[in-house]
């Protein structure tokens, strides 16, 4: 699969702690608050979570201003080291946005340490060709909100290559 797709590749610093940004990443509650693009949410209630290698994540987003849409993401996780790394292979189903097919994506996410107690991302995804400008417009949004939800985060840098 990641031979043949696009891949993004993300580097994004926040003003947070590594062990914080880890758990928006891991934690429901947290996820819930951020993840996505502006406008959606997450019902916590579809949400389940087992963080480890061979474990999962599971959630179902909901687009208020467009009450058909239910995207389904779940994430076989198959490289989790606490704190520093999430790597796995997301299914997307569900009730998806015109255009937009049923697909599974690679993801991993990087946590690394910076000066002053700030963490930097770095983050590779591989796409279909067809999500990759939608996907890269939901990254852009889910970090204002990110940023929102980390205390005292805002953003150092961002560089994203397609």
């Amino acid at each position: 699969m990641d031979g043949d797709n696009p891949q993004i590749v993300i580097s994004r610093v926040v003003d947070a702690p590594r062990e914080l940004v880890y758990r928006a990443f891991t934690d429901p509650d947290h996820l819930a608050a951020w993840w996505g693009p502006i406008g959606n949410s997450i019902p916590r209630e579809e949400m389940d979570f087992d963080v480890r290698p061979g474990g999962y994540q599971r959630w179902t987003e909901v687009f208020p201003a467009q009450p058909g849409l239910r995207v389904e993401v779940h994430i076989d996780l198959t490289d989790v080291a606490d704190g520093e790394l999430l790597d796995g292979v997301a299914h997307v189903t569900g009730q998806l946005p015109e255009g937009i097919e049923p697909h599974e994506t690679r993801m991993r996410v990087e946590f690394h340490d910076e000066a002053d107690g700030r963490t930097r991302l770095e983050i590779r995804q591989w796409l279909p060709g067809r999500v990759v400008g939608p996907a890269d417009q939901g990254w852009n949004e889910a970090f204002s909100k990110l940023d929102t939800t980390l205390r005292n985060a805002h953003p150092v840098a961002v560089d994203i290559e397609v």
